[in-house]
């Protein structure tokens, strides 16, 4: 994996460990030689995860729109920082410019970009691992929603294993590495999208 794109909240929580995560993230990657797509922000968890890889000698890449460029303050000491017309282009050039996905927590556009990712490597466009890193248990209650909708019929039980969950960062990249893909649903190309 040369690069991933980085899932994460533009929000400061009040408890630091989040940031830490972070940060331990960005240092990790840039000490392993793997670029960062990310959102483009210098604010929060996705500033935290950029400016520690870049203070490592990592490549970071933000992809930001336009539109949240002034509100998500766009990083301008990123490698390189493309500024896109809209949330759709945002998400497509995460994809085509990384080797993999992982999401740290976040809110409702964290939310958006993880499931993006899992939908578009059910339908075939990607076959890329999509990680989750559990810190602090923060993401607990969706892991009990995943397996609760493959229970139930709405995940087929080849796409349960395209989420791929640690509570730590190496042991997530040893389990993405080793990432066999599934069978797909069908195979969409960018303009069926």
């Amino acid at each position: 994996m040369k690069r991933l794109a980085i899932y994460c909240g533009s929000a400061t929580p009040a408890d630091p460990a989040y940031i830490d995560c972070a940060r331990m993230v960005g240092r990790t990657l840039a000490a392993r030689g793997i670029g960062i797509v990310y959102g483009g922000g210098r604010l929060g968890l996705m500033g935290a995860v950029a400016d520690a890889a870049l203070d490592g000698g990592g490549e970071v890449i933000g992809v930001i729109p336009d539109a949240l460029s002034d509100a998500e303050v766009a990083h301008m000491g990123c490698t390189q920082l493309h500024v896109v017309p809209n949330m759709h282009v945002r998400k497509a050039m995460f994809t085509d410019l990384s080797d993999g996905f992982i999401t740290l927590p976040g809110g409702v556009g964290t939310m958006d970009e993880l499931w993006e990712a899992v939908s578009w490597a059910q339908l075939g466009y990607h076959e890329k691992p999509v990680g989750l890193l559990n810190i602090k248990g923060y993401y607990d209650h969706l892991i009990a929603f995943t397996h609760d909708m493959e229970h139930s019929g709405f995940v087929r039980t080849q796409h349960r294993n395209i989420l791929i969950v640690a509570d730590e960062i190496d042991a997530l990249l040893s389990k993405m590495a080793t990432y066999t893909p599934h069978d797909t649903i069908i195979r969409i190309k960018r303009e069926d999208l």
